[in-house]
């Protein structure tokens, strides 16, 4: 039996309706958080200053607090990537950090850190690894661009073989896997994706010389997208063994002319901290 209705309410007024019921949906949607990156990562602390704006999401860093986020999963071997857009303008004394980290005193971790500087100085990229709780590798180097314009894409790619740090997959670092001549390598301990902003003025610009002046905050740094492609860390995943593939001849030629153009410190090369060059530094 057909159904029928005598008033005035017309189909076009219902999707205009309907219409109108979405948008106030999508609108809640983004004011409690719903976003692509649900699937992937979740505020880790400060979530009042974990901002999603669209498709965007926003780290917010005051004179209250900064903010982060962590995956939602770990993961044994893979590569994590984020689309960045860093804090603009005066951003010295701030830190922006995208990185791969195991739990526990022990703990394994791959740092992006971008240090932020003074208006019109360059921002410098640096990168650590900690293996089995030991860091100091440093290393860090300018960019080729002004990542505060525009989304550029950072990775973390964990092997079997190499951890590979890259820029618009332009690999900067390679920390090669040399357990063959008794050095350690980050292997076995499951790890988790995570980001942050926060205030670290007593070290990142100018070695702490330069402060941060909160007449700019707040500073806010940009997500467009954050992908991982790895062997999630489950009681069934025990049969992950990662990728083993290496650089390919293009990109090794990428990492020869990145390392020569942008690269403004190595500590492996760093005589005043290690008066022994450290082993993994050694030339095969």
């Amino acid at each position: 039996m057909a159904l029928s209705y005598s008033g005035g309410f017309s189909c076009k007024m219902a999707v205009v309706v309907l219409m109108w019921m979405l948008a106030i949906s999508a609108a809640s949607d983004v004011a409690f958080g719903a976003s692509k990156f649900d699937d992937v990562i979740q505020p880790s602390w400060a979530t009042d200053h974990v901002i999603y704006e669209g498709d965007l999401l926003k780290l917010k860093l005051d004179n209250f607090s900064g903010a982060g986020f962590a995956s939602k999963n770990k993961y044994l071997y893979g590569k994590a990537s984020a689309d960045i857009k860093l804090v603009p303008g005066d951003s010295a004394g701030t830190v922006t950090a995208f990185y791969m980290s195991s739990e526990g005193d022990n703990h394994n971790e791959f740092d992006f850190e971008f240090l932020g500087n003074t208006t019109g100085e360059p921002y410098l990229v640096q990168t650590n690894l900690y293996i089995n709780g030991v860091g100091n590798r440093e290393q860090r180097m300018d960019l080729w661009f002004d990542p505060t314009t525009d989304f550029h894409s950072y990775s973390v790619h964990w092997t079997p073989r190499h951890v590979a740090f890259l820029v618009d997959d332009t690999p900067i670092r390679v920390y090669e896997n040399k357990e063959d001549k008794g050095i350690a390598f980050p292997r076995d301990q499951p790890m988790g994706v995570y980001s942050s902003i926060w205030n670290a003025d007593d070290w990142a610009t100018q070695g702490g010389r330069v402060k941060t002046d909160w007449t700019h905050a707040p500073f806010v740094t940009t997500y467009r997208a954050v992908r991982i492609d790895g062997c999630e860390a489950t009681a069934a995943s025990g049969g992950c063994v990662g990728t083993e593939e290496l650089l390919n001849v293009h990109q090794s030629h990428q990492l020869i002319w990145a390392r020569a153009n942008h690269l403004v410190y190595d500590y492996c090369v760093d005589t005043d901290r290690f008066p022994a060059v450290p082993p993994e530094c050694a030339r095969r």
